[in-house]
C-alpha cells in the first residue's frame, strides 16, 4: 500500500506504478494506492521485482512528491520436489563382495530456497532393493547390504531410490530414480565335468592330426574366469592322443597323434584334466580349481589299403646292365582280418618310369632299357599296391634306384692350364701343379697317377712329380731356358685311374718361356719382346730401323771414298824414283819378317827417336816374354811377300834396287799413341801377360800366344 502525506482523502491525489511487472504482474489502485498481484508468482522463476511509484495531482497532473523506488520480494514456499538429474543410474559391483562395498553415489536437486526453511533439505532412502543394498540418507552413497552375493545365483538388481525434502518430514515433496546394479564375475567356481566317463568311437583309418572327439567341462563363471585348459593325464594310451581347447566353446578337442590299428589294439583308456587358466587367490580355500574325467576310445575296424614293408626302397644297379635284369623287389601286405592278395603297378608320371618294369604279382623290379650313369645317375619313381578284393584301396611307396658307375672314361686334366717357365729357372723348380678329373663316378679310394710319355721322358727339359694325392707338379730339369732358341714346349703327360679296367689318356701341356726378374716375377712372355723396346709402337720401330740403315749406308760410302782417294795418292807416287812406295792392301809378313825388307820405316818415329838403335849393327839376343808363333808357321805372310817380290823382279819398269813397302804406317799425332807391337821392341820384355789366363776360357788363346817363352833368333825369318 502506498500513501502520500498530501492525500487528504478527498480524491485529489492519483497514484501511478512503473517498473518490473507493472501492469502485467502487479497493479495499483489510483485512489487508495493499494498494490495487488494480478497473477501467480513463482520464486524459482523471478525471486524479486523492482518498482517505482509516484503521487500526482488529479487536476494539474503534476507530481506532488518525488518518485520513489521499492522492491517486492517473492517469499518461497515448498512447491518443488527433489529431482535426480542424472538418473536412471547403472552400476556394477563384484560378486562375493563384503557388506558395505561401495556401489554408487546418487544426487537429487531441489529448486526451492535452501536458505528459507527446510524446503530444499533432501533425505535419501531405498524404496526397492532391500535387503541387498543400503543408501546413506545424507550423501546418497549406495553400498552392499548382504555378504557373498553370487552372480551365478542372481546377476541383475534394480534398486528404487527416493529423495524427499523437508528433511523427510511428513508433507515434504519426494522424487525417485532407478539404479540398475550388475554383479560382475569373479573366478569363484572351478570347472566340472558333467559326467565322469566319456565314450568315443574312432575308425582305425583316421588320419594323424584329425579331431576324433570332443569333451566339455562346465564352468559357471564368465569371460576369462571360465577359460579352461585340458590336459591328458600320463597313462595308458595317452601317448597316441592329444587334446586342445576350443577357444570359442571351451571344449576339449581330442586329436590323433599316431595312426590307429584295429588289429594291434582295439581300445584305449586315459584321463583328461580340466583346470582354470586364471585363478583368484581369494578363493583357494574353496578347493582345487580342476576336475578329472575318464575317456574311453574304441577303435573301429575298417577295410584298409595294403601296407608296404618299408617307407622307402633304395636299390642299386650297374650301368649297361642287360635289359630284363631284376634289381630288387617291393613287398606290401593286407593286414585286415580277411587278408587279400596284392597287385603292384608303377605310378606313371614321366618317361623316366619307362626304364623299369615291375611284376604285378611278385613286386620284382627289372630294367627295361640300358642305363647310362653319365646321362642319369639316379631314378626316383613310385610303386602303387592295391587289394584284389577292393582295388580302390591303394597305397604308394617311393623307390630310388642309384646307377653304379662302370669305369669307361679315362681321366683328363681338369682345367686348361696356362703354364710358363722363367728363362732364369733353376733345376727342380715347380712351375705348375695339375689335377685330373674323370667323367666316371669315382668310387672311394680311387687315385690318379701322373707320368711323362715315353717319348718325352728322354728329353732333359721338364719332368712330372706325382704327389700321390691326385695332383702332380711340373718341375724343371735345366738351368735356364732361352726364348730365342725355343719359345714353346709341349709336354705330353699320361694320366691313369685306379679303377678296373684301368683307363688312361695322354694330355699335352703347353709351357711358354717368359722373361722374369730375379724374384721370379714374370715380366713378358711374347717372343717379340726380346727385340722390341717397351713402349714403342711398330711404326716408330720401323722408322728407327730405317734411320739406322741410312746411317750405315752413309758410313760405308764415306769409307769407300776415303779408300779410293788414298789409293789414287799412292799410285801417283810411283813416278818419283826417290820415294817409290808401292801400296798393298795387306800388311805382309808382320814385324818378324825382317830378312826380306827393312821395316824400320814402319815404326813410330817418336819411338825411334827415343830408342836410337843402329840398323847396321846386329842386335843383341833378347828374351821375349811373349809367345810368338814361329815364322815358318806364318805361311800366308811368307807366300804374300814372295809373290810381291816376284812381281817386282819381273816388272821391267821397276828400279834395279829393292823397293821399300810401307805397311799400315800410323803417322804422328795419335792421341792413343801407337797400338802396334812393332815399336815395343825394347819394352815388351818388361810386360807380364800372365793375368790373361785368369780371364776365363775366352782369353785362353791370347794367354797361350803371350805366355812366357824363350826367344829363338834362328827361327826369325
Amino acid at each position: 500500500k502506498l500513501h502520500s502525506d498530501l492525500d487528504k482523502g478527498v480524491g485529489t491525489v492519483k497514484y501511478t506504478l512503473s517498473g518490473d511487472g507493472a501492469g502485467t504482474v502487479f497493479t495499483i489502485d489510483e485512489t487508495t494506492g493499494d498494490i495487488h498481484a494480478i497473477r501467480s508468482l513463482d520464486r524459482e522463476e523471478k525471486p524479486f521485482y523492482t518498482l517505482r511509484a509516484q503521487a500526482v495531482d488529479v487536476d494539474t497532473k503534476k507530481p506532488l512528491e518525488p518518485e520513489s523506488e521499492f522492491i517486492i520480494k517473492v517469499q518461497d514456499i515448498n512447491d518443488n520436489e527433489p529431482k535426480f538429474l542424472d538418473g536412471p543410474y547403472v552400476a556394477s559391483v563384484p560378486e562375493m563382495s563384503p557388506v558395505g562395498a561401495y556401489v554408487l553415489q546418487v544426487k537429487a536437486t531441489d529448486a526451492d530456497d535452501p536458505t528459507y526453511g527446510n524446503s530444499a533439505r533432501v533425505v535419501y532412502s531405498i524404496l526397492q532393493g532391500q535387503p541387498y543394498f543400503s543408501i546413506d540418507p545424507k550423501t546418497g552413497v549406495i553400498r552392499t547390504a548382504l555378504p557373498n552375493m553370487d552372480r551365478e545365483v542372481k546377476e541383475q538388481y534394480q534398486v528404487l531410490i527416493q529423495a524427499k525434502d523437508m528433511g523427510g518430514q511428513l508433507g515434504g515433496l519426494a522424487g525417485t530414480t532407478t539404479v540398475n546394479i550388475t554383479l560382475t564375475d569373479v573366478n569363484d567356481n572351478p570347472p566340472r565335468f558333467p559326467k565322469s566317463i566319456f565314450h568315443l568311437k574312432v575308425p582305425e583309418t583316421s588320419h594323424v592330426g584329425s579331431a576324433i572327439g570332443r569333451i566339455r567341462a562346465v564352468d559357471p563363471d564368465f569371460g576369462k574366469n571360465a577359460e579352461i585348459e585340458y590336459n591328458i593325464v600320463p597313462g595308458d594310451g595317452g601317448n597316441l592322443f592329444d587334446i586342445t581347447t576350443d577357444e570359442y566353446t571351451q571344449e576339449g578337442v581330442i586329436k590323433l597323434k599316431k595312426p590307429l590299428d584295429f588289429e594291434t589294439k582295439k581300445a584305449y583308456t586315459f584321463k583328461v584334466e580340466a583346470s582354470n587358466l586364471h585363478l583368484d587367490h581369494r578363493f583357494h580355500s574353496v578347493g582345487p580349481f580342476k576336475d578329472t574325467a575318464t575317456v574311453k576310445i574304441n577303435v573301429l575296424d575298417m577295410d584298409e589299403p595294403p601296407v608296404f614293408s618299408k617307407p622307402l626302397y633304395t636299390m642299386e644297379v650297374y650301368e649297361d646292365t642287360p635289359v630284363g635284369t631284376i634289381i630288387g623287389a617291393v613287398t606290401a601286405q593286407d593286414l585286415d582280418a580277411g587278408s587279400s592278395s596284392v597287385r603292384y603297378f608303377m605310378d606313371w608320371k614321366n618317361d623316366v618310369d619307362s626304364y623299369f618294369t615291375i611284376d604285378a604279382t611278385e613286386g620284382t623290379i627289372a630294367t627295361n632299357e640300358l642305363l647310362d650313369r653319365e646321362s642319369t645317375a639316379q631314378y626316383n619313381f613310385s610303386i602303387i599296391a592295391s587289394k584284389v578284393s577292393n582295388p580302390l584301396l591303394t597305397s604308394k611307396v617311393n623307390v630310388i634306384i642309384n646307377v653304379l658307375d662302370v669305369n669307361e672314361f679315362p681321366p683328363e686334366i681338369s682345367v686348361p692350364y696356362e703354364t710358363s717357365v722363367c728363362e732364369n729357372a733353376k733345376p727342380g723348380q715347380v712351375i705348375q701343379t695339375i689335377t685330373a678329373a674323370d667323367k666316371d663316378l669315382s668310387p672311394a679310394g680311387q687315385r690318379f697317377s701322373f707320368k711323362l710319355s715315353s717319348e718325352a721322358s728322354n728329353k732333359p727339359n721338364f719332368t712330372v712329380h706325382d704327389y700321390r694325392n691326385n695332383t702332380a707338379g711340373i718341375e724343371t730339369r735345366r738351368n735356364g731356358y732361352s726364348r730365342r732358341q725355343q719359345e714353346l714346349y709341349f709336354l705330353p703327360i699320361v694320366i691313369e685311374d685306379s679303377s678296373y679296367p684301368v683307363q688312361s689318356s695322354t694330355n699335352t701341356l703347353t709351357i711358354r718361356v717368359c722373361r722374369c726378374d730375379s724374384d721370379g716375377t714374370i715380366q713378358s712372355c711374347n717372343v717379340e719382346a726380346i727385340f722390341l723396346p717397351v713402349g714403342l709402337s711398330t711404326g716408330a720401330l720401323i722408322a728407327i730401323l730405317l734411320c739406322i740403315v741410312i746411317l750405315l749406308v752413309i758410313v760405308v760410302l764415306y769409307v769407300a771414298l776415303r779408300r779410293q782417294k788414298k789409293k789414287d795418292t799412292l799410285m801417283t807416287s810411283k813416278e818419283d824414283i826417290r820415294d817409290n812406295v808401292i801400296h798393298y792392301d795387306d800388311e805382309g809378313g808382320g814385324e818378324e819378317d825382317t830378312q826380306a825388307f827393312d821395316i824400320g820405316a814402319l815404326r813410330n818415329p817418336k819411338v825411334i827417336e827415343d830408342n836410337k838403335i843402329r840398323r847396321d849393327i846386329k842386335p843383341d839376343t833378347l828374351r821375349f816374354t811373349r809367345h810368338r808363333p814361329p815364322a815358318e808357321d806364318n805361311t800366308d805372310i811368307r807366300d804374300f811377300i814372295n809373290q810381291r817380290l816376284q812381281e817386282n823382279d819381273v816388272d821391267p819398269s821397276a828400279p834395279p834396287y829393292d823397293s821399300l813397302a810401307t805397311y799400315a804406317y800410323e803417322g804422328n799425332g795419335s792421341v792413343a799413341e801407337s797400338l802396334s807391337s812393332i815399336d815395343s821392341l825394347t819394352t815388351e820384355a818388361d810386360q807380364d801377360y800372365d793375368y790373361l789366363s785368369d780371364w776365363g776360357p775366352r782369353f785362353k788363346i791370347l794367354a797361350d800366344m803371350f805366355g812366357e817363352e824363350s826367344y829363338n833368333p834362328d827361327k826369325v825369318t
